[in-house]
Parts: structure tokens; sequence; C-alpha cells
């Protein structure tokens, strides 16, 4: 008889402790701003490296903080002479993690703006995000892109 209350409550405390705890908050990603990132180029092909200098890696995120797997990031960057060029676009998709890597020369500063890499990533079931990434010299750099889903 003492074995079975002490069953008992042992499956009252933990039914509690489930119960009354509650579920862990859900993760949050705040969005990554969508700020148009220039004129769009078009279709990158898909290549990971159009150059050596500089190499871009990254995840791309669900605003609950979920890899999305498969996105297509494209990037574009202008020539050491400020000129954009299909020689300096690429894209990659990312892979079951969410991550890419993306390699080019070092971006140039080209008329009063800083040196800066376009980046617009598509992943179904989400908005189209136009960003900009700035190495200040650097010549590794890592973003951290959280897509808003389509119709929110």
């Amino acid at each position: 008889m003492r074995f079975i209350g002490v069953v008992c409550a042992v499956w009252v405390v933990a039914a509690c402790s489930a119960a009354c705890v509650g579920a862990a908050p859900a993760a949050r990603c705040a969005l990554t701003p969508n700020d148009s990132g220039g004129p769009d180029r078009g279709t990158a092909p898909l290549r990971a490296k159009i150059g050596t200098g500089h190499v871009l890696s990254g995840v791309v995120l669900s605003p609950s903080c979920v890899p999305i797997v498969g996105a297509r990031v494209s990037f574009w960057q202008s020539n050491a002479n400020g000129v954009y060029t299909k020689a300096g676009r690429g894209a990659v998709l990312t892979n079951r993690f969410g991550r890419f890597r993306f390699e080019g020369p070092m971006p140039k500063a080209y008329a009063g703006r800083a040196a800066h890499i376009h980046i617009k990533v598509e992943a179904v079931g989400f908005e189209p995000l136009f960003t900009e990434y700035e190495p200040r010299g650097t010549r590794r750099g890592s973003v951290r892109l959280v897509l808003r889903p389509s119709g929110v």
C-alpha cells in the first residue's frame, strides 16, 4: 500500500511539474531589415566563388530561429572601378543547417559609398530579403539573415 502511495505522489509531482511550469518560451529571432539592397541585378548564377580576398559566411533563419534549408542567397558587388558586371555576381543555396559560404574579391568603396556586398535571399514561404554587408576591411565576415514569412 505504501509503495502505491509513493508511486502516485511521484506521478502527481511529475505531472504538475510539466503542466504547472509551462512550456519554455519559443525562441525568437529579430527580422533582418529589408533595405532594397540596390538595384536587383537579376538571377545570379549558382557559384560559391567569384574571386579571392574575402569570405562571407552566414545562416538564414525563420523568425522562430529555425534554419531555412535551400534558401537561395545571391550576391553582387562592384569591381575595383565601382562598376557592376556579371563577373561580380554569384549565388549559393543554404545547407540543411541554413548555412552558406561565399568567396569573392575584397569589395572596394566607390562614389562616396563604403565597400559593400549586396545580398538577396529567396526562400519558399518567405518574402524576398534585400540587404547589404560591409566588410569594414576584414577578410572574413559572417551574417545572420532572418526572413519574414509571406503574407505576414
